[in-house]
């Protein structure tokens, strides 16, 4: 796992969540975090946004059980995808 990666996914959290980035632990679910599902909207459309990527629809964020770790494995996953698609153009 990239640990940028991780560090800019725990920052939007934070932000997301209005608490301090090392608050964000990998095994902290959303809602431990305090974030309602609305807010983990935005929180994904932030992510989104920030990495330039999106997110397949079926991969819709699972309050309860969805971890920050989990969250960086989609974001990397994404990354990946995104790579391995546009190929080596530059």
């Amino acid at each position: 796992m990239n640990d940028a990666t991780q560090q800019e996914v725990f920052e939007i959290i934070a932000r997301q969540a209005k608490i301090d980035v090392a608050a964000v632990k990998p095994e902290s679910t959303l809602k431990d975090l305090g974030i309602a599902s609305l807010e983990a909207i935005e929180l994904i459309f932030d992510i989104e946004e920030h990495f330039n990527i999106t997110f397949p629809d079926q991969q819709g964020a699972n309050f309860d059980s969805d971890t920050a770790s989990s969250l960086v494995e989609a974001v990397q996953k994404a990354l990946d995808d995104k790579a391995a698609g546009e190929g080596n153009h530059g």
